[in-house]
């Protein structure tokens, strides 16, 4: 009987603390759904015009840069309160203000790497700041400081800004060739050849996916690619039609850029939380990224020839199907000195938009619309053109990747096969990601 007192004592405590564990819980569970993503939005839109700014997205680093930020600040919430697998940073659960914490987070990364707009971060910063209180303000600096560093140390030798060499070789038949007039580089000038070196965030290595080898130039799937392209890829082309001209130069803004503004919309309509609208935006970043490294690692791989080569090359070629015109043009009057196979757009796009099926909470089939202002006239520095009109709309998003890597065939810098290998290649990329990486945890 004397133990009773004791017993029921007990069986208080744990129920008292089961209770409190309940009670945490539940107030972790309503933390995560009272704030929306626009701090997320925010941060990822003033890094890409930044980014624009100075290099106009030619390096990787504006992307890369995305990548870092949305990465700490989704790991800084998952420290909080853990809603997904975190990409990397290990440390215990602790209570900071969200807010707070991937404001710090963001705010690390970017001024790390663009140091000299370092006041433009500042008042960023502050706008995030206000209203926290003082408790909650410093545990959210500690830990979204300490997410950043965790994450800038782990990628400091990742290759991003490499120069590898490039081995110009013999004229031949789907060899790649210099083209220094229609690119507009400097002679012996090839893009992108450090972007096959650099350290993928997810993908295992730059290699990963291999893509099977384009056709045959004697073959006959290589013939009818080759006789497409050059019917309504041309300047002056009688057989594309308006709707496919507009959907090839509609399509010519960067990947990172118009699908992260997609996004950026997107993640508004659909009223994400600031955990699901972290985790979208550092799936979409590290996603398009690896994708650029995988597609440009098969590219130096097959070292295939563009079509501007192709056609104007072809009574060299070996195949009595491929008919030469040593003054073809494409619609756009450019072609980007790297090589064809498979589509880097196609890859990017279709493995950004598999992502944005898969994390946005509805699924592939949906209605939406993209909007483009406005794209390069040509080549980069040729200036811009108005698109009319800006919009294209979709009703899946695998048919908005599929169209992306399509568009190349009008816009004459492509082959089909380019075009649906790159497809395949974004999907598995995509899948991947979703798979791997910022995984739904199961919370009671």
């Amino acid at each position: 009987m004397k133990l009773r007192p004791v017993l029921i004592t007990l069986i208080t405590s744990q129920l008292l603390i089961l209770t409190l564990l309940g009670c945490q819980s539940k107030n972790h569970a309503t933390q995560q759904n009272q704030f929306n993503g626009e701090v997320i939005t925010a941060w990822n839109d003033k890094i890409f015009k930044t980014a624009i700014e100075e290099d106009g997205l030619l390096t990787l680093k504006g992307l890369r840069t995305a990548s870092l930020a949305h990465v700490a600040m989704h790991d800084a919430l998952n420290t909080i309160y853990p809603k997904y697998t975190r990409y990397s940073f290990k440390r215990n659960t602790t209570d900071s203000h969200p807010i707070a914490a991937v404001t710090f987070a963001a705010y690390e990364v970017v001024k790390s790497q663009y140091p000299n707009k370092k006041q433009e971060w500042e008042k960023e910063k502050t706008k995030w700041l206000q209203n926290i209180e003082s408790e909650g303000l410093e545990a959210g600096k500690k830990l979204g400081e300490l997410v950043a560093a965790t994450l800038l140390q782990q990628r400091k030798n990742d290759d991003w800004n490499s120069e590898a060499n490039y081995t110009w070789h013999p004229m031949g038949p789907g060899v790649y060739a210099e083209f220094n007039e229609h690119s507009g580089t400097p002679e012996g000038f090839v893009f992108g050849a450090g972007w096959a070196m650099a350290q993928p965030f997810m993908l295992p290595d730059q290699a990963h996916f291999r893509s099977p080898p384009p056709p045959d130039i004697s073959s006959e799937a290589y013939s009818e690619a080759f006789k497409e392209v050059k019917e309504y890829g041309s300047t002056g082309s009688k057989k594309r039609s308006d709707d496919q001209e507009h959907m090839a130069m509609w399509w010519k803004d960067f990947v990172e850029n118009s699908h992260n503004r997609l996004a950026r919309e997107l993640t508004i309509k659909e009223e994400l939380s600031l955990w699901e609208t972290a985790r979208l935006f550092a799936l979409l970043n590290m996603t398009i990224y690896d994708a650029y490294i995988n597609v440009f690692d098969n590219k130096f791989y097959y070292n295939h020839w563009r079509p501007y080569t192709a056609i104007r090359w072809a009574a060299n070629d070996g195949n009595p199907n491929t008919v030469p015109d040593t003054t073809w043009n494409n619609l756009h009057q450019h072609t980007y000195a790297f090589p064809s196979y498979p589509s880097a757009h196609g890859t990017a796009s279709t493995a950004a938009m598999t992502v944005l099926a898969n994390n946005l909470g509805t699924g592939d089939k949906y209605h939406f619309l993209m909007i483009t202002e406005e794209v390069d006239k040509a080549g980069p520095f040729s200036g811009s053109i108005k698109m009319n009109p800006p919009t294209r709309s979709f009703d899946s998003f695998s048919e908005a990747g599929l169209e992306a890597s399509l568009s190349r065939i009008y816009l004459g810098i492509h082959f089909r096969y380019d075009s649906e290998e790159g497809h395949q290649l974004g999907k598995k990329i995509g899948m991947y990601a979703n798979e791997h990486f910022l995984i739904p945890l199961k919370v009671n």
